[in-house]
C-alpha cells in the first residue's frame, strides 16, 4: 500500500488542465492546421503527395483510385479520418481553389458552384507535373529530414523540398486553436520575379518588392478595388482585401441588357454564387429596384456566367451598384499571413515569408549539391582505378587467375598481399605487390565486364572521367561561392518561370466606395393578393381587373391598397401582424407569392389568418371580435394603427382562441353559432365598445365542451343564407334575442 502512494502525484487540477490544453492547441496548431511557411503545406497535404510519390502516381502514369490514395495514407501517415484526407485531396486538384493545382484529378471533383466531389471510390487522381519538379524532384537526395511516422513503422519527410514558396503561390487556410489563418494565392511568375530580386539583392526596399507582386492573384479572377490598402496589409501579415465580381455588358433579346458576371470573388465559391442569386433576386422582389426582369446561372466547364437580363430603358449603372452593395458580388476576403516558422506559428509579412522560401532554397539546394559532390567523387575514384586497370590489365587477369578467392583478390589489389596467388614470374609478383588500388576500385575492377577492354569502351570511360571532373568542379564552386550558387538557383527558377508561369487573373485597381442613390418613389395603387397558404404578393390593378374571376377564384383575400400603406393581419392567437406593402415582392399573375412568414413575425404552424385589411381601412373601421368560448367585443380599428411589425389586437383567457374577426361598423346584427348547432341573432349594439386589452364580454352561454365556431355581421337591411345540415339556413328568419344568451339549436333547416 505505502509503495501506491508513493506514486500518486499530488498536484492543482488547474496547472494539470492548462498544460494538457496547451500541449493539444500546439498540436493541432503545428501538426494540423496550419502550413509550414518551407513548402506551404498543411501535413495531411504533405503527407497525401508523399504517399501519391511512394505509390508511383506519376504525370506519366495511370491514374489511381482515390480511395487507394486515401486508404494508404491513413494506414502509414494521417490516422485522422479518410474524410479529412479526401477533402485535402480534392481541394488539391480543384483549379478553382488553388492558383496551381498539385494533383491531377480523374472524374467528379465537385465545381466552383459548391457541388460536392464524387465519392473516393469513384474518383482517380495523379501527380501534377508541376508537383514532381516543384516539390519532389529531389527527395531522393537527402535534401530533407526524415522523421518517424505515428507509429514508428515508416518514415515520412518533415517538409518536403519545395523550391518555390507555395504558400504565396496557393495561398493556405486554416482553422486552429485560437487562431486562423488566410493567405491570398498569387501569381507564379510575380512570385518567381520577386524570389530572384530578392536572392540578387537582400536589401531589396519594400516598395520595390511589391512593384513585382502586385497583390493577390486569385482563380476566380474579379477586381481587388483597394490596391493603397495592400502595402500595408504586406508590412503586417494582416489586413483586408476588397474584391469584386467582373461585370461585362451585352445585348439581350427584344432590345433589353444584360449584365454578364463573368468573373466573381474568390469568397463567393461554392453555396456563396446560390446566396448571390437569392439575393439578387430579392432586390427585385423588395422593389428595391424595378429593372431586373430575369436572373439565369449559365455557368459551366466554360467558366462563371451568371445572366442579369434587364428591362428597357433600365439604369445599368444603378443596378450594377446595387448588386456591388447589397450582394456578395462585392465582398472582403481577411488576410492573416499565419504560418508555422522554426516549429511555431508566426504572422509574417511578405518579405518573411519571401526571405524564409530563400533561405530554405539555399538550405535543400546546399544538400543537394553536398549529396552529387559525394557522388560523383566516388565515381572519380572508380573511374581513376578502371583507367588504371586498363594500363595494367594482362597483370590484374594474372592476379585473378592465380587466386583462390575473392577475398584474396581484393587483397592483392589493395594492400599488395600477394601470399596465396600463383603468379607466372617474379616480376609480376613485384608488379602486384605495388599496385595499391582503392578497395571501392578493387570491387569495380572485379565487377568490371571484359568488353569494357574494347577500344571504343575505354574511350567512353575516358570521357566520363573527364565529365566526372568538371561536374565535380561545379559543384565544389557551387557549395564554396555564394554567388555561384545563387546563380544556379536563379537558372533553375527562371527555367520553372517559363514553364509554369500563366497570365495574372486578378485586376489590381484603386475604386471608392459603391454609392446608390435611391430612385424617387412613386405612389401607386396595387392589388394584395394573399392565397390560402398564406403565400402573398401584388400585382397591377389592370390585370387584376382583367383576371377578376381567375383571381377570387385563386386568392382567399384581395385588397386594393395604395404601396404607401400596410396590411393587417389578424390571427387566432390574438395577435396582429403588419407588413408593409412595399416589403411584399410585385408579380405576374401566375407567378407565385412568397410566404408572409418571410416578411412577417407570423407563424405558419401555430397561427391560423382570421381577417386582413389595409391598415388605412382598419384605422377608419370598427371590428368585432369573438372567441371560441364565446366572448365578443368592438374595437375601434384606430387602435391598430400602428408601425409596430406584431402585437397583442385582444386579450384572450388561458385556453381560448379567436374564432373570427370582422369589420362591423356597417352592421347592426350578430349571428353566432355553436359546434353544438345552437344560433343567437342579436342585436350588435348589446356589445360594448372596448379597447384591445380588454377580454369582452359574454356574446353566448356555450356548456362545457362546446365552442364556437360561426360569426356572422348583417346589416338591417341584408339576409344572409349559409349551407346547414344539407340545406341552407337564411340567417335573417333566426329569432332576434339577447345577447349573453344560449340560442336556439337547429337540427335542420
Amino acid at each position: 500500500m505505502a509503495d501506491r502512494e508513493d506514486r500518486i502525484i499530488r498536484t492543482d487540477y488547474s496547472e494539470i488542465m492548462q498544460k494538457n490544453y496547451i500541449d493539444y492547441a500546439m498540436s493541432v496548431i503545428v501538426s494540423r492546421a496550419l502550413p509550414d511557411v518551407r513548402d506551404g503545406l498543411k501535413p495531411v497535404q504533405r503527407r497525401v503527395l508523399y504517399d501519391m510519390w511512394e505509390l508511383g502516381t506519376r504525370a506519366d502514369r495511370p491514374y489511381r483510385k482515390c480511395a487507394r490514395i486515401v486508404g494508404d495514407t491513413m494506414g502509414k501517415y494521417h490516422p485522422h479520418g479518410d474524410s479529412s484526407i479526401y477533402d485535402a485531396l480534392v481541394v488539391m486538384a480543384q483549379p478553382f481553389k488553388k492558383g496551381r493545382v498539385l494533383i491531377d484529378g480523374h472524374g467528379n471533383f465537385g465545381s466552383a458552384e459548391g457541388d460536392g466531389a464524387a465519392a473516393m471510390r469513384y474518383t482517380e487522381a495523379r501527380l501534377e507535373k508541376f508537383t514532381q519538379d516543384v516539390f519532389l524532384s529531389d527527395l531522393d537526395r537527402d535534401v530533407v529530414n526524415f522523421i518517424p511516422n505515428f507509429d514508428e513503422t515508416e518514415q515520412e519527410p518533415e517538409v518536403l523540398p519545395a523550391r518555390l514558396p507555395n504558400v504565396l503561390i496557393n495561398g493556405a487556410d486554416g482553422i486552429a486553436v485560437g487562431m486562423v489563418t488566410s493567405v491570398p494565392p498569387h501569381n507564379i511568375g510575380e512570385v518567381i520575379d520577386a524570389v530572384i530580386a530578392l536572392i540578387n539583392d537582400a536589401d531589396l526596399s519594400d516598395d520595390e518588392l511589391f512593384g513585382m507582386i502586385k497583390g493577390p492573384d486569385f482563380p476566380t479572377g474579379g477586381i481587388v478595388v483597394n490596391r493603397k490598402d495592400l502595402a500595408d496589409i504586406y508590412r503586417t501579415g494582416s489586413g483586408r482585401i476588397r474584391i469584386r465580381g467582373k461585370v461585362e455588358i451585352e445585348k439581350g433579346r427584344n432590345g433589353r441588357t444584360n449584365i454578364v458576371i463573368t468573373e466573381i470573388p474568390y469568397t463567393m465559391l461554392g453555396s456563396g454564387i446560390s446566396k448571390f442569386l437569392n439575393d439578387a433576386a430579392q432586390l427585385a422582389e423588395t422593389r428595391q429596384t424595378t429593372d431586373i426582369a430575369d436572373i439565369s446561372n449559365q455557368s459551366g466547364k466554360e467558366g462563371i456566367r451568371i445572366v442579369i437580363e434587364c428591362r428597357k430603358g433600365a439604369d445599368i449603372d444603378r443596378v450594377c451598384g446595387l448588386l456591388y452593395k447589397k450582394t456578395k458580388l462585392e465582398d472582403t476576403f481577411g488576410v492573416n499571413m499565419l504560418v508555422v516558422s522554426g516549429g511555431r506559428p508566426e504572422t509574417m509579412s511578405l518579405r518573411q515569408i519571401l526571405e524564409a522560401g530563400v533561405d530554405f532554397q539555399f538550405e535543400v539546394a546546399g544538400r543537394k549539391y553536398e549529396n552529387l559532390l559525394a557522388q560523383e567523387l566516388e565515381k572519380k575514384e572508380v573511374q581513376e582505378g578502371l583507367i588504371r586497370a586498363v594500363d595494367v590489365i594482362d597483370l590484374i587477369i594474372e592476379i585473378l587467375r592465380g587466386s583462390k578467392n575473392r577475398k584474396t583478390a581484393v587483397d592483392c589489389l589493395v594492400m599488395g598481399k600477394t601470399e596465396g596467388i600463383r603468379f607466372k614470374s617474379a616480376k609480376s609478383k613485384k608488379m602486384a605487390a605495388a599496385l595499391m588500388f582503392t578497395e571501392r576500385q578493387a570491387n569495380a575492377i572485379l565487377d568490371m565486364r571484359l568488353v569494357k577492354l574494347i577500344g571504343l569502351e575505354i574511350e567512353i570511360l575516358q570521357k566520363d572521367y573527364e565529365e566526372t571532373v568538371r561536374k565535380i568542379a561545379f559543384y565544389q564552386d557551387l557549395l564554396e561561392n555564394h554567388e555561384s550558387m545563387a546563380g544556379q538557383i536563379i537558372r533553375e527558377l527562371k527555367a520553372m518561370k517559363k514553364e509554369y508561369a500563366v497570365p495574372r487573373r486578378t485586376v489590381i485597381e484603386d475604386a471608392g466606395e459603391i454609392v446608390v442613390e435611391a430612385p424617387g418613389f412613386v405612389e401607386e395603387e396595387v392589388v394584395f393578393c394573399m392565397d390560402r397558404f398564406g403565400y402573398v404578393k401584388t400585382i397591377d390593378p389592370a390585370v387584376y381587373e382583367k383576371n377578376r374571376e381567375a383571381c377570387e377564384a385563386d386568392y382567399k383575400t384581395l385588397i386594393r391598397v395604395m404601396n404607401t400603406d400596410r396590411i393587417c393581419i389578424f390571427t387566432d392567437t390574438g395577435k396582429m401582424h403588419s407588413v408593409k406593402i412595399t416589403d411584399i415582392p410585385q408579380k405576374k399573375l401566375r407567378e407565385k407569392g412568397i410566404p408572409v412568414d418571410n416578411i412577417s413575425h407570423f407563424s405558419n404552424q401555430n397561427e391560423r389568418i382570421l381577417y386582413a385589411a389595409s391598415m388605412s381601412e382598419t384605422g377608419m373601421s370598427e371590428l368585432f371580435f369573438a372567441t371560441e368560448k364565446g366572448l365578443v367585443k368592438r374595437t375601434s380599428g384606430s387602435e391598430f394603427v400602428t408601425g409596430i411589425r406584431t402585437i397583442q389586437s385582444t386579450k384572450l383567457a388561458e385556453g381560448d382562441r379567436l374564432t373570427a374577426v370582422l369589420r362591423s361598423d356597417t352592421c347592426e346584427q350578430a349571428v353566432l353559432k355553436s359546434r353544438d348547432g345552437y344560433f343567437l341573432r342579436f342585436p350588435l349594439s348589446e356589445t360594448s365598445v372596448q379597447k384591445k386589452a380588454a377580454l369582452g364580454v359574454r356574446g353566448m352561454e356555450l356548456s362545457e365542451d362546446d365552442r364556437l365556431d360561426g360569426v356572422w355581421l348583417l346589416s338591417n337591411a341584408e339576409d344572409c343564407v349559409i349551407p346547414y345540415m344539407g340545406s341552407s339556413l337564411s340567417l335573417k328568419k333566426l329569432r332576434m334575442a339577447k345577447r349573453g344568451g344560449k340560442g336556439t339549436r337547429k337540427k335542420k333547416a
